[in-house]
C-alpha cells in the first residue's frame, strides 16, 4: 500500500521545480494533490503528468499571497475532498544574494522575508483551522542551510529561513494538542534545481566554482537533490512520522552541523 493512500495535499507554489517535484512524489505515494500557483498553464501539464502515471491531481489558481484566495481554496478542497491532510508552500521569495549586507538596499533585504512570513502564515494558519477540526493534518515548509548557521553573502534569505523555522516550530506548538503537526525541511540547496540552473546557465564558470565550495562545505561532500528532499517530505507527511512535529529535518547533508571543507573530498588511506 502506498504511504499516503486516501491523504489530500495541497500544493503552493506548485509550477516551480522544487514544487512540482514534491508534487509528482506526493501522488505518487498515493495522494491526491491539489496543484495551485498564478500560471494554470503550466500547473496544468504538471497535473496531466501525473495523471498520466496514474496519480490524481487538480489545478487552480492560487496567490498564496492572497488571503481570500487561499480560504477560499481551503474551502472548495474540502468540499470536494473531505480534509486537508497536507500543505507544503513552496512559492519564490524573490531573493537577492551574492553580496555583502552592508552594499544592500533595504528594500532587497527584507523583500524574502516579507514573502516569507506573509505566506506562509496565510497558508499555515488557515490550513491550520481545518485540520484542527479534523483533528489531524501535516503543514510542512522549507528553508535552507542559513536558518541553521550564519552564512556570509545569503542577505535577507537567512533571516527569512529563521524566521520561517522559529514561526512552523511556534505554530506547531499551539496546534499539537489538535493532532497537527508542522515540521520544516532544511536544504543545502539542490543543484538540478531551477534557481541553480538559471545560474549556471548564465555563468557556468563562476558557479562551477560556487557549486564545489557548497559541496566542500557538507560532510557528505555533496548537495542534496530535490529527490531527496521530496522523500524527506513523503515521509513526513506520512503516518511513520506521526511523532515528529516542531522541529527542522535537516537535509543539508551535514552542513548544519558543521561546516566540513577542512576534511578531505576523498578519504585517505
Amino acid at each position: 500500500m502506498k504511504i499516503l493512500q486516501g491523504k489530500n495535499a495541497i500544493i503552493y507554489g506548485a509550477g516551480g521545480s522544487l514544487g512540482s517535484t514534491i508534487a509528482r512524489a506526493l501522488a505518487e505515494a498515493g495522494a491526491r494533490v491539489f496543484l495551485t500557483g498564478r500560471n494554470t498553464g503550466s500547473l496544468q501539464k504538471i497535473a496531466d503528468d501525473i495523471i498520466a502515471s496514474g496519480g490524481i491531481a487538480k489545478v487552480d489558481e492560487v496567490d498564496a499571497l492572497d488571503a481570500k484566495m487561499i480560504s477560499n481554496h481551503l474551502l472548495k478542497v474540502v468540499d470536494a475532498a473531505g480534509t486537508i491532510d497536507i500543505v507544503y508552500n513552496a512559492i519564490d521569495f524573490k531573493v537577492i544574494q551574492g553580496m555583502p549586507l552592508v552594499d544592500m538596499a533595504v528594500e532587497d533585504f527584507v523583500r524574502p522575508v516579507n514573502i516569507a512570513m506573509q505566506t506562509h502564515f496565510l497558508t499555515a494558519t488557515n490550513a491550520a483551522k481545518v485540520m484542527m477540526r479534523q483533528k489531524s493534518g501535516v503543514i510542512l515548509s522549507l528553508t535552507a542551510t542559513p536558518g541553521g548557521i550564519g552564512y556570509p553573502y545569503t542577505a535577507g534569505f537567512a533571516p527569512a529561513c529563521s524566521a520561517l523555522e522559529c514561526f512552523a516550530k511556534n505554530l506547531a506548538a499551539e496546534v499539537g494538542p489538535y493532532g497537527v503537526r508542522l515540521v520544516n525541511i532544511r536544504s543545502a540547496g539542490s543543484p538540478d534545481s531551477m534557481v541553480f540552473k538559471e545560474a549556471v546557465e548564465h555563468d557556468p564558470q563562476a558557479m562551477e566554482t560556487v557549486l564545489r565550495q557548497m559541496e566542500e562545505d557538507t560532510m557528505l561532500k555533496k548537495l542534496p537533490l530535490m529527490a531527496d528532499i521530496a522523500n524527506a517530505a513523503v515521509f513526513l507527511s506520512s503516518d511513520l512520522a506521526a511523532k515528529i512535529t516542531g522541529v527542522t529535518v535537516d537535509v543539508t547533508c551535514g552542513t548544519t552541523a558543521g561546516l566540513n571543507y577542512r576534511a578531505p573530498s576523498i578519504p585517505t588511506k
